[in-house]
């Protein structure tokens, strides 16, 4: 029986989420999704996403595939899938792809923004989506060290031991990008590479952060990256500032 494969587009609010992969008796991104669109179907549905993102961690637009034995209408199917979901969910569009494509081994780049409020006072509707650190701490100094993560590294340091096999197995990533703008009462770091490790990009904001708090001098950061050690880094940034932005093919 011929299997058509149909890529999703989907936005959401990680707060109230164990993050996108499925966990035994929590509530997960794919989970949810997985759960609306099998009922849609009639069919058990397994969904594949581009990559995790982390408990608290949100999505402007993480990507998904999925295969079923039927052509969609796919304008329906959407607007089923929206009436059912929560609404910190979207499914943003679907369609029909080649049969080749691949929602996570397909992509080329990722692009991961970081929030960093920098206010007196964060106000209760920022606090979910941005990260408020107890210190001040140097903007050009961050600049600087960010510089030191660009192009391609082994990145063992940087990526948590839950997921230890796929630093073990790929840890080589390149960093295309960091651009680090300020914006009124925050500081944006975006990340664009050709892919990261778990929890890599806010390791690295965690170390970013050292360093221009001054608690780690800037030429420490090359030690740590050559040293392959997670125990060498920094504490992680906390969750809620990071968002998957886009999933580039």
């Amino acid at each position: 029986m011929k299997e058509y494969k149909y890529k999703m587009l989907i936005s959401y609010d990680g707060t109230n989420y164990f993050g996108w992969q499925i966990q035994k008796n929590k509530l997960t991104i794919q989970e949810a999704i997985q759960k609306e669109l099998s009922k849609i179907l009639k069919k058990n549905i397994k969904l594949i996403g581009a990559g995790r993102t982390d408990a608290k961690v949100h999505a402007l637009e993480q990507v998904a595939h999925f295969s079923y034995n039927k052509k969609l209408d796919l304008k329906k199917v959407l607007f089923s899938l929206n009436s059912l979901l929560s609404d910190d969910i979207r499914i943003k569009k679907i369609m029909q792809v080649d049969s080749n494509f691949h929602a996570r081994f397909s992509a080329k780049s990722k692009i991961y923004r970081y929030h960093i409020f920098i206010g007196d006072i964060q106000d209760p509707f920022s606090r979910m989506y941005s990260y408020k650190p107890e210190f001040k701490f140097d903007l050009d100094l961050l600049k600087k060290a960010s510089i030191y993560f660009l192009g391609t590294h082994n990145f063992s340091s940087f990526a948590n031991k839950q997921y230890r096999g796929s630093a073990a197995n790929k840890p080589i990533k390149t960093i295309k990008r960091i651009d680090i703008k300020k914006r009124k009462n925050e500081i944006i770091l975006e990340f664009e590479a050709d892919g990261f490790l778990y929890k890599m990009v806010r390791n690295i904001v965690g170390t970013l952060l050292d360093v221009a708090n001054k608690k780690m001098p800037l030429e420490m950061i090359e030690k740590i990256i050559k040293a392959k050690d997670r125990k060498k880094a920094s504490k992680p940034a906390e969750a809620q500032g990071l968002f998957l932005v886009k999933v580039l093919y």
